[in-house]
């Protein structure tokens, strides 16, 4: 079958792909359009990485939603839901929680300080070495390993969407898909004509229109899959009544948890690494490590929180993180039922399945399906624009990040002190295209077939939070944070991540993040506690002293209970079974803070280059508050009614 006859051939209409060419013109011309130059001037530095500081609450909530959501969450974490099923949503409700610590204390302090990048806190706060050790290191994982896997991931998707056959090839001596290539290629070249130009201002405010395809799309395609569902086995209640169907069937299957947002130990599979229970580690999801990888990923990485830093104000910066998170409670709606949705087919459908178009062949394989065969004429155009909305919006909002820490941490920092604004802003694009090529050469040999990427994705990267929550979080709040506890941190965050791995084979990856955490923050407060390298402390005021007096008091009977329960949990099979091991993270977790908050308080010295903070700095206006209370009380009602 050639190109012209697959096109005709997988059930998409002419009016889908109109829609779709309708979406990209509308993308490109409307980032040209918000790129172009106000009264002739020349776009700053300011204007191009951080879009001048004009970002509203609802253009920062959308723009990190749509950085966030790519290819990764709409086929991996699908892909995921149908292996394990809707626990691996513990991914985006905790995003949600994280999203209102990340605005109430991280992201205040930052803005405080005009943070630009990432590493530049780290040079200001531990030393250069420390900085530009991260500078390379993010350069390395957004060109080699983000911009590959999602480009990768959505190029897979819209070839089995579109029912493109594989086209065999050679490039360098190595065997390619030439189909894939190709998708790859016109994927990065659309992200890249309208950012690489226009910069942060053109990315953020395009995802305003982006993350609209990319949830209304989403909710769609959820909603027609359910109601196609319905029509074909006869189920009354449309939609709504196929859900409950589903839910009803699977949960009926003695051990299935494809409904359940907690997943148990079962005993009945000796292999412990063929138990959902080692992707989705019981209660760990709720207090145990994916703590540090939500942190570590909203609060720490430079092309999430950039969209935070470029806020016209702390008020709307906090308001947009409430926004966002309020939109990460829907993904689960829109890319975990589809994919239990897939697997009730695969495997209590046969028939149906069998008359329908293509197959399954790997997890990851059932998003696509479910988008080519569930979805009706028109539908197909939205679905397959949200998903189209989802890679681009990642990969252009990972190339002007990349673009940002090579120009402002490296580029000015090592190269050219004195570059003005209009070099930084040409270097900045010339990054950004070399960051381009770059990927387009490494995304064959680095990307392989994985049957789940999302967890292998999620797996490698949490070699890295561990370390990154240690040395900024503690970088941020503690004035006794150390440069050689950094540097120690940053090495250990690898070492002790691959050593585990290797004499832990057996135990769920986010329980041994919650090991490495642990090993890290003794080492690294430590570390700091007998460094010579201090000078006298800021003299606090007495409402200061008390108030993280206080804290430490509460945080310390926290970590103490903590303690208590993940002993319980070890020694009660039942408990054991359900992660309860995860509490002894949490109790590290409270005791570092309780630590931290003592010291600052009382201790005379200090390091010189500690950040001074001013407890104003973390009030809240009402809307902020109010909304973080509506996200908890929808995460409480999720987990009652799903656990």
């Amino acid at each position: 079958m050639n190109l012209i006859e697959a096109l005709q051939n997988n059930g998409f209409a002419f009016i889908d792909y109109a829609i779709f060419v309708l979406y990209i013109i509308l993308l490109v011309g409307l980032g040209f359009f918000l790129s172009r130059s106000k009264d002739g001037k020349e776009k700053s530095s300011n204007d191009y990485f951080l879009a001048g500081n004009t970002l509203t609450w609802w253009a920062v909530g959308a723009s990190l939603i749509a950085a966030n959501i790519s290819a990764e969450q709409f086929i991996g974490m699908s892909g995921s839901a149908f292996a394990s099923g809707i626990a691996i949503a513990a991914y985006e409700l905790m995003a949600a929680a994280t999203l209102i610590v990340v605005g109430k204390f991280l992201l205040p302090v930052m803005i405080e300080r005009k943070i630009f990048t990432i590493p530049q806190f780290l040079r200001e706060r531990y030393n250069w070495g420390v900085g530009l050790a991260f500078s390379i290191f993010w350069l390395f994982l957004y060109v080699f390993i983000n911009l590959t896997s999602v480009a990768w991931l959505g190029a897979l998707a819209i070839k089995q969407i579109l029912g493109i056959p594989a086209a065999p090839g050679m490039i360098l001596g190595m065997e390619v898909d030439m189909t894939l290539m190709v998708i790859i290629l016109i994927l990065f070249i659309i992200a890249g004509v309208y950012s690489i130009y226009g910069g942060l201002a053109s990315v953020a405010w395009t995802d305003v229109m982006q993350v609209t395809f990319l949830v209304g799309g989403g909710l769609i395609t959820a909603y027609f899959a359910l109601d196609f569902i319905a029509g074909s086995l006869d189920i009354q209640g449309g939609a709504l009544g196929a859900l409950q169907e589903i839910m009803s069937k699977l949960g009926a299957i003695e051990g299935d948890r494809h409904f359940n947002l907690v997943v148990t130990r079962n005993p009945a599979i000796e292999n412990i690494t063929a138990d959902p229970y080692f992707d989705i580690p019981g209660i760990v999801v709720i207090v145990g490590a994916l703590w540090l990888t939500n942190l570590g990923y909203w609060g720490f990485n430079q092309y999430i929180i950039q969209k935070g830093l470029a806020a016209k104000s702390l008020s709307e910066a906090k308001k947009g993180m409430i926004f966002a998170a309020f939109l990460k409670i829907l993904i689960p709606f829109i890319v975990c039922i589809p994919g239990v949705c897939a697997y009730y087919i695969m495997t209590q459908e046969p028939e149906l399945y069998q008359s329908l178009a293509g197959e399954i062949t790997r997890s990851d394989d059932a998003y696509p399906f479910l988008i080519r065969n569930f979805t009706p004429v028109v539908v197909k155009g939205l679905s397959f624009a949200a998903l189209a909305a989802a890679v681009i919006s990642s990969l252009a909002s990972m190339f002007n990040s990349t673009s940002t820490i090579f120009t402002m941490d490296i580029y000015k920092q090592f190269i050219n002190k004195e570059a003005t604004d209009k070099k930084l802003v040409s270097v900045g694009r010339m990054t950004s295209v070399a960051a381009l090529i770059l990927a387009v050469i490494a995304v064959y040999p680095i990307m392989g077939a994985a049957d789940q990427a999302f967890q292998i994705i999620q797996e490698y990267s949490g070699f890295v939070y561990p370390g990154v929550v240690v040395i900024f979080g503690l970088g941020l709040l503690w004035k006794r944070a150390s440069g050689v506890a950094a540097v120690v941190a940053a090495i250990g965050t690898f070492a002790f991540s691959v050593l585990f791995k290797f004499i832990m084979p057996d135990v769920p990856f986010l329980l041994r993040m919650g090991y490495v955490f642990i090993t890290l923050v003794i080492l690294f407060i430590t570390l700091s506690l007998l460094s010579k390298k201090t000078v006298k402390a800021d003299v606090l005021d007495e409402h200061t002293v008390k108030t993280q007096l206080f804290w430490s008091r509460v945080t310390f009977v926290a970590a103490l209970v903590s303690l208590v329960l993940g002993i319980v949990g070890v020694l009660e099979p039942t408990l054991k079974n359900n992660g309860f091991e995860a509490f002894f993270f949490l109790m590290a977790m409270f005791l570092t803070i309780s630590i931290y908050l003592k010291s600052n308080a009382t201790d005379k010295v200090q390091d010189p280059k500690a950040v001074k903070i001013d407890l104003a700095v973390f009030r809240s206006d009402a809307a902020f508050n109010w909304g973080a209370i509506g996200v908890i009380v929808i995460l409480t009602i999720l987990y009652y009614f799903l656990w």
